[in-house]
C-alpha cells in the first residue's frame, strides 16, 4: 500500500524547522464514504474541519485515505504499521491529521505500536475524551483533547487542550501556546503549558 504515512505541507514546514522527521496518519474526517463514522465525539467541530476542506477533499485523496482506514481495521495493521514508521525512520508520528480514534480496539493498536516503538513519538489531537482517559498511555505518546467535541465536558483543570482562535492576539492573551505553524508545539515535549492554540482557517 502506497503512503501509508504522509506529510501535509505543516508537518513538512514542522520538520524542516525542527530538524526531525515528522510524519502523519490520517483516515477519513467524520465518516467514511460507505457511512461509517471515524470521529464518534465530533461536535461543533465538523462545522469548520479542516481535514474536510482544500487538499482534503482532492478526489485523488480520499480514496487514500479509505484505504488507511480499511487498513486500521486488519489484524495485520501493528505490524505493517510499525515496519512503515521504521523504514521512514520516523521520529514523530501524528496520528490522525484527519479522523479520530473510533474505538477502543483501535485506540489500543496505536498504544501497542507506540510501545514497541519507545524511540519514537506519538501525539494526537482528539475528542475521544474517556477513551483515552480510559486507557494506559506509555510515555512516548501524547493527547491534546479538542475543545469542539461531545465529551468537551469531561475535559479537567489540568487537561491538555486545544482552542481554535480568531486572532493571533487573543490567543497570546487568553494564555495559549501558538501550535498554528510548528505542529510540535501542541505536544509535550516542546510545550510545558496544558493549553495549545489554533488560529481558525
Amino acid at each position: 500500500m502506497k503512503s501509508i504515512l504522509t506529510q501535509n505541507g505543516k508537518l513538512k514546514k514542522t520538520s524542516k524547522l525542527m530538524g526531525v522527521r515528522v510524519f502523519n496518519f490520517g483516515i477519513p474526517a467524520y465518516r467514511t464514504a460507505d457511512g461509517k463514522t471515524t470521529c464518534p465525539f465530533a461536535g461543533d467541530c465538523v462545522q469548520y474541519c479542516y481535514a474536510q476542506k482544500g487538499a482534503y477533499s482532492w478526489g485523488n485523496v480520499k480514496p487514500a485515505f479509505e484505504r488507511r482506514y480499511a487498513l486500521t481495521r486488519e489484524d495485520s495493521f501493528f505490524t505493517i504499521m510499525r515496519d512503515e514508521i521504521q523504514r521512514v525512520r520516523a521520529d514523530y508520528v501524528r496520528v490522525h491529521d484527519s479522523g479520530d480514534y473510533y474505538s477502543p480496539k483501535y485506540l489500543n493498536k496505536w498504544l501497542k505500536i507506540a510501545e514497541s516503538l519507545p524511540e519514537v513519538r506519538f501525539y494526537s489531537y482528539t475528542n475521544s475524551v474517556k477513551m483515552v482517559k480510559d486507557a494506559d498511555i506509555p510515555e512516548n505518546y501524547d493527547f491534546t483533547f479538542s475543545d469542539g467535541g461531545k465529551q468537551v465536558h469531561l475535559i479537567e483543570d489540568g487537561d491538555k487542550h486545544s482552542r481554535v482562535f480568531k486572532s493571533y492576539d487573543f490567543m497570546r492573551a487568553s494564555g495559549y501556546v501558538d501550535a498554528s505553524d510548528n505542529d510540535l508545539m501542541s505536544t509535550k515535549w516542546f510545550n510545558n503549558t496544558n493549553k495549545v492554540g489554533l488560529i481558525y482557517h
